[in-house]
């Protein structure tokens, strides 16, 4: 099993960014990716980013392709979102999920496809 803990959710203003980091630990020798995904009240939990296991292939939702980057540090265990250009609709709570698997990471952006989850950072952007 992985356990996952995010961090570096705050408060900002409107064009301002912030770098989300989710550290894993347990079962981490294995092959496994890395997802981000955000719920803001009133809404269902959508897709943000993914990155492959070693890193090599991202993954977007249109909404913030070209100002989030995901990435990840293998050595350290450690995925991170960083945001730029930030938008008050992009107020949510962010999580990171992981999930094991082999050959091709399909189905990306299904939040199903996550067995592991971390517990939440709050992203509040101002207008």
């Amino acid at each position: 099993q992985v356990q996952l803990v995010e961090s570096g959710g705050g408060l900002v203003q409107a064009g301002g960014s912030l770098r989300l980091s989710c550290a894993a630990s347990g079962r981490t020798s294995s092959s496994y990716a890395i997802a981000w995904f955000r719920q803001a009240p009133g809404k269902e939990r959508e897709f943000v980013a993914a990155i492959n296991w070693n890193g090599g292939v991202t993954y977007y939702a249109d909404s913030v392709r070209g100002r989030f980057t995901v990435s990840r540090d293998n050595a350290k265990n450690t995925g991170f979102l960083q945001m730029n250009r930030l938008k008050p609709e992009d107020t949510a709570v962010y999580y990171c999920a992981a999930r094991y698997y082999s050959g091709r990471y399909s189905n990306v952006g299904s939040s199903n496809e996550y067995d592991y989850w971390g517990q939440g950072t709050q992203v509040t952007v101002s207008s």
